[in-house]
């Protein structure tokens, strides 16, 4: 242990790049060193404090705790979960067991093709490596020590499934049904989903497909039906039944209940603690006081992006950006990116995020993902022209959202369908149909007319140009072939899509009155950019130096995709793979 003095007090940072301020590889200087006092000897230490309870948190806690180090994890929030309790809860990991036993013909040296054709050079070679060679080892080792276990999602495809070593039927898997009961009084405390799944159903997240054409396919109608067997047979075995973001994170805190990992919920990391140069520990507040914990071997950052936190979106990202269009976990303030910061971390990707076209309804964004796929829909501008292929990678959208922008804006932009589509499929959690609730139209999140020109005024496009547009894209759906965008042309296109339409599953007219537009801004999922950090999850500062005792996962890290998204989970897969890659290192080096 260090050194004890009478009390803690709250460190001080030094700002900037301080000669003496502390030395970081013997030679590196910190480009903020904290003024700390020694902890009191009461202080509470553990081998590995673990900042944040997500998927990256307590991957890396469960690690730890396995490895035989003493682990504490430490939650700002009311609830433990973060964003991947709310989300879908793919993972994008090549070679794991569970593809492997599903017979996907997946091989390390396609997925390392794959992977440096979708990410490039921005991130070293040496870091995607890690990513790869460690993933697999981690999904075993969850489903060795916790009562997680997944689903191969078969068909989802990779995001650029041309590209060499990509794969058209996928490689991404999700979370088993986990029984909630197996948390006890825990299960309460469990992050909510983003959508719930409807009372009386067990959906997983490859559902979603089918349901949405449950009302026109056999399949879906068939899928439906068995998501409502599904919560039969488990109400009648006594079971919670737990799918998606639910089950992941249910799953990984009943792995660190039986590994004895306490987790400290409402208590928000204020500070990391410094003591010569190493990072030894963390301030908290805790039941209102301030509580210094000390970290004998590290501390571990999982403590999830800035989407939050509007000053940061400000200075980093580009406009029009703000906190009310993310579906991030509300909790998600940069607080762990700040503190890495301050003790000299490298920041990277900053401006990026992990995007998506979402429709800003007045609950709360609805990340759209099936229903911009859908045959019967386009996407166009504030001159009402389109400028992108509506059934492209979500984060591929909004990125051409941006780049378009100043010339012909299309921040907001307007999803445009008719009621043959209304009809046919489901929206967001409205049935076929069924008219949209009186709210949507009250915000202006959704206009109607009878008439393509009447549309356009409550749009404020030119009318004669929506048209225009229209006229162009029904065309291309008679022909099958998009000329403009390509929708349809890559085998990703058409995983969202209706299998009855022809020639392409994505190409569908508008011409059934009345028609509906969806305002669409650049929602995300969370931040991409943080700390950077090296394959064994160090972080480094801008010199590349490591930062001793500090490590970083997930969201508070630079992304490994780099400013790409390689399939479905690419965000929760090297989340749980760092934070199982920086408890490694710190048992192998304690």
């Amino acid at each position: 242990m260090p050194p004890t003095s009478p009390r803690p007090t709250r460190r001080r940072f030094l700002q900037g790049l301080a000669a003496g301020a502390g030395a970081v590889a013997g030679s590196q200087v910190f480009g903020a060193v904290a003024a700390t006092t020694a902890a009191a000897a009461d202080t509470p230490t553990y081998d590995v404090v673990v900042v944040g309870s997500g998927a990256a948190g307590m991957t890396a806690a469960l690690t730890a705790a396995k490895r035989g180090m003493t682990v504490l994890v430490v939650e700002k929030a009311a609830k433990y979960g973060g964003s991947a309790a709310r989300s879908g809860a793919g993972i994008w990991i090549p070679n794991n067991q569970v593809i492997r036993a599903a017979g996907v013909p997946d091989t390390p040296a396609k997925a390392a093709t794959y992977l440096a054709a979708v990410v490039g050079a921005e991130v070293p070679a040496a870091r995607q490596a890690a990513f790869l060679d460690n993933g697999p080892a981690m999904i075993s080792f969850v489903m060795a020590n916790s009562p997680l276990r997944f689903r191969f999602m078969a068909g989802y495809s990779d995001y650029y499934p041309e590209l060499p070593g990509g794969m058209p039927n996928g490689r991404s898997i999700e979370p088993d049904l986990f029984d909630g009961k197996r948390l006890g009084a825990d299960l309460a405390d469990l992050n909510p989903a983003y959508i719930p799944v409807p009372t009386g159903t067990v959906v997983f997240s490859a559902d979603y497909k089918w349901l949405n054409l449950a009302l026109v396919n056999p399949k879906g109608t068939a899928v439906a039906a068995e998501t409502v067997a599904r919560w039969v047979a488990a109400a009648a075995a006594g079971k919670t039944p737990l799918t998606m973001g639910q089950a992941l994170a249910g799953a990984l805190r009943a792995g660190l209940k039986t590994a004895g990992v306490p987790v400290w919920l409402s208590s928000p990391m204020v500070d990391l603690r410094v003591e010569g140069g190493r990072v030894t520990g963390v301030l908290v507040t805790r039941n209102g006081a301030p509580t210094v914990i000390a970290a004998r071997h590290g501390v571990i950052i999982g403590s999830g992006g800035f989407e939050h936190n509007g000053a940061m979106r400000d200075q980093y990202q580009q406009e029009p950006i703000g906190t009310e269009w993310t579906v991030g976990a509300a909790s998600n303030t940069g607080d762990g990116i700040r503190a890495g910061q301050q003790v000299g971390a490298a920041l990277a990707l900053m401006d990026d995020s992990w995007w998506g076209p979402a429709i800003p309804l007045p609950d709360e964004p609805y990340f759209c993902l099936a229903e911009r796929t859908l045959p019967g829909s386009i996407i166009v501008n504030q001159a009402g022209n389109r400028f992108v292929n509506e059934a492209a990678p979500y984060s591929d959208v909004v990125h051409v959202m941006y780049e378009k922008h100043a010339a012909a804006p299309d921040i907001p932009a307007w999803m445009v369908i008719d009621q043959n589509y209304r009809n046919r499929y489901l929206f967001k959690d409205i049935a076929p149909a069924l008219p949209f609730p009186d709210a949507w139209y009250d915000s202006g999140a959704v206009v109607r007319s009878t008439t393509i020109a009447g549309l356009a005024a409550k749009m404020g496009v030119p009318a004669a140009t929506l048209q225009s547009t229209v006229t162009r894209f029904n065309g291309f759906a008679a022909s099958g072939k998009d000329l403009d965008f390509q929708r349809g042309d890559s085998a990703y296109d058409h995983y969202y899509t209706d299998p009855a339409v022809k020639p392409n599953s994505c190409l569908a007219p508008l011409r059934l009155p009345p028609y509906y537009a969806f305002k669409i801004v650049p929602g995300d999922l969370g931040t991409k950019g943080g700390m950077v950090t090296d394959a064994d999850a160090r972080v480094l500062t801008p010199g590349g130096a490591v930062i001793p005792g500090l490590y970083a996962a997930g969201n508070a890290s630079a992304a490994v995709m780099g400013r790409s998204y390689a399939g479905a989970g690419s965000t929760i897969g090297p989340a749980m793979t760092f934070g199982y890659v920086a408890a490694n290192h710190i048992a192998a080096h304690r």
